[in-house]
């Protein structure tokens, strides 16, 4: 069986809910985890190594702009080279937006996209430069029902996901012969977390019915698809509440 205590996790976008999830449900199993979000946000993601250190876990907290390419490479490199050959990579940051139409100004456009296409294919390129080396590893994407549809006011956030699912497949394609599980992840309907909890109450009282997804069991989901057996993988998986409609 596989040592995972040799490894690192890369996790970008560890944010409060899914991601903080996915982050400690690797340490959990021994990963040497690597969280990070943008450099605003390094006291956040400094928090969860922390919390992640005193349960014994191994983790390490990173500010980085998963847009801008040489921070990407950096970091990629610190983490292969300092701490741990780089076994698995999560692209998970949010990039949610709603702008009817007329009020998406070009500026919404681009900066959706590179965070939520641009900044996946620069994440997903750098850990197939390392994994290569073994022939071994997992690269996940974390979508959202705009990955499958385009809802009205959605036209930023819809295209920049449908970029995403698009460079999950061709990286699929490309890197499965060679021992690589990329994978894409369609979140299907509301997480549990703080923003649902005050902008949609409605929709949070749900979580009474286990009507909501709840980050622990999204990440249960990812934790199954990495260690799947390479004769069957999944490369899209869709999560849903019980509840939700198609």
């Amino acid at each position: 069986m596989k040592d995972f205590s040799k490894y690192s996790a890369i996790i970008i976008g560890a944010g409060d809910a899914t991601g903080g999830a996915l982050t400690k449900k690797f340490a959990s199993h021994g990963y040497k985890v690597c969280p990070a979000r943008r450099p605003g946000s390094i006291d956040k993601v400094n928090k969860l190594a922390e919390e992640i250190n005193r349960s014994g876990g191994w983790a390490k907290g990173f500010g980085v702009d998963a847009r801008d390419e040489d921070a990407i490479k950096s970091f990629f490199k610190e983490v292969e080279e300092e701490i741990a050959p780089i076994d698995v990579v999560i692209f998970n940051p949010g990039a949610n937006v709603f702008f009817p139409i007329e009020d998406t100004t070009s500026r919404v456009f681009r900066k959706v996209w590179e965070m939520a296409a641009f900044a996946g294919f620069l994440t997903g390129r750098e850990a197939a430069k390392y994994m290569k080396k073994r022939n071994e590893g997992s690269i996940f994407f974390t979508g959202a029902t705009a990955s499958m549809r385009g809802s009205s006011g959605f036209s930023a956030f819809s295209s920049a996901k449908f970029a995403l699912r698009a460079v999950a497949q061709s990286m699929a394609r490309e890197l499965g012969p060679q021992g690589i599980h990329v994978a894409h992840f369609v979140i299907d309907g509301a997480i549990d977390t703080a923003f649902i909890k005050e902008m949609f109450p409605d929709t949070y009282a749900l979580k009474e019915k286990d009507g909501i997804l709840q980050p622990d069991s999204i990440a249960d989901a990812y934790w199954f698809v990495h260690t799947q057996h390479r004769s069957s993988w999944t490369h899209e998986l869709d999560l849903r509440p019980y509840m939700e409609k198609f």
